[in-house]
């Protein structure tokens, strides 16, 4: 591949993402923050920038594998990021909530694996909002800026959330601040997957890597580059770059409010 993503300044994003995790907490009058905690990469290094932020007194962590789905490497090092960062951690098997849903449902369809990985990011979801309501914390999003660009999350799942503490980060830049951190490099470095299905990961499921993903949503959306001039630079044919850019365009409804009929001009005056 002919082209890298610039390399940020990790020391100063940091303190920025640190400031800016204090400051949400602080205005919302927030005890602090709730993750749920997955064992891979995003989610592992919003954790430790809570830490550093707040302190592992003022963040909880959930672990909410389906024991059907979830890998058993993740589980571990889930628990092991847990406890090197101090952080009190509970862990909730979804498998019989989302199982209820799906069964008792009257438009349940067997088989439908998308559907159902759904249902398992949007009880991850209700289960981090009913701590949060408890114990008065922020729930915090771990999406990074390639996912929530490209629309690669669940709407009302786990994009529902009230903090994105990386979502200006692309994939490729949440790798290297793992590395900036100090965490491992089994976590550094793992592909990255929501797990809402067996055997899912992120690259295989979208067909072209971050890098290619990052480099393109960079050139194309921050630099102002062409389609053609991007797969240029990038070293990939312009159906991949457009490809890309089709999924940004596709996911616009997961990035706002739902849409409502103008009618106020209405009123009676």
């Amino acid at each position: 591949m002919g082209f890298v993503l610039p390399e940020l300044d990790n020391s100063r994003v940091e303190r920025e993402v640190c400031s800016f995790i204090r400051g949400k907490v602080e205005e919302a009058g927030s005890r602090g923050l709730v993750i749920g905690l997955s064992g891979g990469l995003d989610s592992s290094v919003v954790a430790c920038l809570a830490v550093k932020a707040l302190g592992a007194h003022r963040v909880k962590a959930l672990i909410m594998p389906d024991h059907r789905v979830t890998p058993k490497e993740d589980l571990e090092d889930a628990w092991t990021v847990a406890s090197e960062l101090g952080v009190e951690a509970k862990e909730v098997d979804i498998a019989p909530m989302c199982d209820a849903i799906i069964e008792g449902h009257p438009y349940r369809a067997e088989g439908n694996v998308v559907a159902a990985g759904n249902v398992r990011a949007r009880v991850r979801m209700v289960l981090l909002y009913y701590v949060a309501n408890v114990m008065n914390m922020l729930v915090c999003g771990t999406g990074d800026k390639s996912e929530i660009m490209i629309g690669y999350f669940t709407k009302y799942g786990d994009g529902g959330v009230d903090i994105l503490p990386i979502g200006d980060l692309y994939k490729t830049d949440v790798r290297r601040l793992a590395r900036h951190l100090g965490l491992p490099d089994r976590i550094a470095s793992k592909p990255s997957s929501p797990r809402l299905w067996p055997g899912q990961t992120a690259e295989g499921e979208l067909g072209v890597s971050y890098d290619i993903i990052d480099s393109t949503l960079y050139l194309v959306y921050e630099r102002g580059h062409r389609p053609e001039e991007a797969a240029s630079r990038i070293g990939v044919s312009l159906e991949v770059v457009n490809a890309i850019i089709r999924r940004v365009e596709g996911s616009r409804h997961k990035r706002t409010m739902p849409p409502f009929p103008s009618v106020s001009h209405m009123r009676a005056s």
